[in-house]
């Protein structure tokens, strides 16, 4: 197979792992060609002009070369910065390496996802903007939703997954991982009730869904982060993800 070149591609670098003493390999969310996983021979070199690119939450024009034996491993070939944002701090940036790290377990390789691409980029914009407080809760809580739909293990939200009746406006139903949505039990206390699962099911449906289902979000956040995290971790399987664990490790100082 002759080699060929993907050039100027959007992109953002999820994670990266040390391949020798000098080279790194990058797992890389693109916006046309997906989960991508390059070498970048050299960066770790001082003079390397790599060093001050590869750089998590940041956005960036990248151009590698597939084929001619390489696998599903490629070479990077150039790495340009995008501009337009400064690196998160804080809990901003924690909350990017969580968004990183479900990326890195919930997508497959080479499978493009422009639409979600566009969602993360986005995101990462807002995450860069400063101080956030509790306006970060309903950004993420759009983001997994969006991040579960596209990949297609987010049941519908406007009836039960099981027995497909219409959800009644007032009853309580919770969204747990092995059953999808389902009425609502004594101990399910993030329950939210048909009218809210039906205005996110209609969010989620709309043209220009992440803004949507981001208002949709703005009340319901702390009820949702437990019942989608129970999910996200499900999915994302064992053993908890590490962005998750360090938030706790923190949180017990």
């Amino acid at each position: 197979m002759a080699a060929r070149r993907i050039i100027d591609e959007p992109g953002y670098i999820l994670h990266s792992y040390a391949w020798s003493e000098s080279s790194l390999i990058l797992e890389v969310f693109t916006r046309g060609c997906g989960r991508v996983v390059l070498l970048a021979k050299g960066a770790k070199k001082p003079t390397s002009g790599f060093r001050p690119v590869l750089l998590p939450l940041q956005p960036l024009r990248l151009t590698w070369s597939v084929g001619g034996g390489e696998g599903e491993v490629h070479t990077l070939k150039a790495a340009e910065w995008a501009g337009g944002h400064v690196m998160p701090v804080g809990d901003a940036l924690l909350s990017g390496l969580y968004l990183n790290e479900l990326l890195m377990r919930l997508l497959a390789r080479d499978d493009a996802h422009t639409a979600l691409f566009d969602v993360y980029a986005g995101v990462v914009r807002v995450l860069g903007g400063g101080e956030h407080g509790e306006a970060l809760e309903p950004v993420l809580r759009a983001f997994e939703l969006l991040l579960l739909r596209h990949v297609g293990l987010l049941p519908a939200l406007n009836r039960e997954t099981a027995t497909l009746a219409e959800l009644r406006a007032e009853a309580r139903y919770a969204l747990v991982a092995e059953g999808g949505l389902r009425a609502a039990g004594a101990a399910d206390r993030s329950a939210l009730v048909g009218r809210q699962w039906l205005a996110l099911q209609q969010a989620l449906m709309t043209r220009g869904e992440y803004l949507a289902v981001l208002r949709a979000c703005a009340d319901i956040g702390a009820e949702l982060k437990p019942q989608l995290r129970a999910v996200l971790q499900y999915h994302c399987g064992l053993p908890l993800l590490r962005t998750r664990q360090l938030l706790m490790d923190l949180q017990s100082l």
